[in-house]
């Protein structure tokens, strides 16, 4: 059998695979860009049908191609993906679907890696793992199937008609997990929410959407904390795009409960930090709102005043008095819906590419193994790396590192000088 060869090889055709395409041709290297499925499949089929990104058109999108959309709008999760697919004919990505990639090796005496896909065997000088941190659905092993409980991720939620009658748990309060509480809220479901840590960004401030402030105050390019532990961010573009509030949730009929940390007996048991991960995201909420202001006066800005913004409501009683335990039989909860992220599976690379807990190693996407490279992974260079113009950014890093590359092993030394004798 022919071993097909190509100099770069992508992995995944989503926004980091295809914003790697570009700049890979811009650069002059021939790639290919391989995806198991379709071009930005999990934005049709591993999400909820009301799904709209959580940024507005003019700001969450590849540098060199906009929205066919108002600037302003939070674009439906279709369009997105016919977005990212015309993304890929206009940069002429050559990315071929229904190929999935099982295992890559480094090859023996010669540089390169072998590449064993379903379809047959590639040979790359490069490989670029462009497949992202949101792979497989983490759902924590708590409740035994056997309580009779439904338990579904929210990839795999799509609409509230889909849950079985009875009262919802949400575990997880971040952008999804907030989106979906609220939506089975206004479709007349018992909703109670599991709340975590967070990071809680006011919508929009004073006029400018809080994409437009944290791009002005040089917060999408805080550098990256590997040490950091990952805080969720509350945020959300439904309904045209609204602030957070979890006491207004509260006021609308949810119960609020705080961090999930157990279940035994049929009963969930959760921590007593309810009214700390709130007023945390409120500390979060009020120093952008800060910042913001602060701002606008040092560089004599007409931006609106908006004091309004500042009043934080009171304490609902699901904060003062928490619930600590709760029998979901006799809440009536017959599904629990974990929206608790992914998890992901590098283990395809090999070894060198990977720590102890099979993450990747790397430096801004170059890995320890050389020859690896990865994209799309959340703070890969800087906080906006998870969006689709910074891992645009993050990309063009890798594909100049690559051409960097490209230049030491194509210097050939001239021919040495003839030495004259007496």
């Amino acid at each position: 059998m022919s071993v097909e060869k190509i100099e770069a090889l992508v992995v995944g055709a989503g926004q980091a695979g295809l914003a790697a395409s570009e700049h890979l041709g811009r650069a002059g290297i021939p790639h290919l860009v391989l995806e198991r499925s379709r071009i930005a499949e999990r934005w049709r089929t591993a999400r909820w049908d009301s799904l709209v990104a959580n940024g507005p058109a003019w700001h969450d999108r590849f540098p060199t191609l906009e929205f066919d959309a108002d600037p302003d709008a939070f674009v439906a999760k279709d369009a997105v993906a016919d977005y990212m697919e015309a993304y890929a004919s206009h940069i002429g990505a050559p990315v071929r679907c229904g190929v999935e990639v099982n295992r890559v090796a480094r090859l023996e005496g010669r540089p390169g890696f072998r590449v064993e896909t379903a379809t047959g065997v590639i040979e790359a000088e490069y490989v670029i793992a462009a497949t992202g941190a949101f792979q497989t659905p983490s759902i924590p092993p708590l409740v035994p199937a056997s309580t009779g409980i439904t338990q579904i991720h929210s990839s795999d939620y799509r609409n509230p008609a889909q849950i079985a009658p009875g009262a919802v748990l949400v575990v997880g309060a971040g952008s999804s997990g907030v989106q979906i509480a609220d939506e089975l809220l206004a479709a007349g479901r018992k909703v109670y929410l599991s709340v975590g840590p967070h990071d809680r960004p006011p919508r929009s401030y004073r006029g400018r959407d809080f994409v437009w402030w944290l791009g002005v105050l040089n917060l999408w390019d805080a550098d990256a904390n590997p040490s950091s532990e990952h805080t969720t961010i509350a945020v959300s573009g439904a309904h045209g795009g609204q602030t957070v509030d979890f006491r207004k949730l509260a006021a609308r009929g949810m119960v609020l409960l705080g961090r999930t940390e157990g279940f035994e007996g049929g009963t969930m048991r959760f921590a007593p930090d309810l009214a700390k991960n709130v007023a945390g995201g409120d500390a979060n909420y009020l120093s952008l709102l800060d910042a913001a202001d602060a701002y606008v006066a040092r560089n004599g800005l007409d931006l609106p005043e908006e004091p309004q913004a500042r009043v934080i409501g009171a304490d609902p009683a699901c904060m003062t008095d928490p619930i600590l335990a709760l029998d979901l039989a006799e809440a009536g909860i017959t599904t629990i819906l974990w929206a608790t992220g992914f998890s992901s599976d590098y283990s395809w690379l090999p070894e060198g590419a990977l720590d102890a807990a099979g993450k990747p190693r790397h430096s801004r996407g170059v890995s320890t193994e050389a020859g690896i490279y990865f994209l799309g992974l959340p703070w890969q260079t800087r906080r906006g790396s998870s969006f689709i113009w910074g891992c645009w950014h993050d990309a063009k890093f890798v594909a100049d590192h690559i051409a960097k590359q490209r230049g030491y092993l194509a210097y050939a030394p001239a021919a040495e000088p003839v030495t004259k004798t007496a």
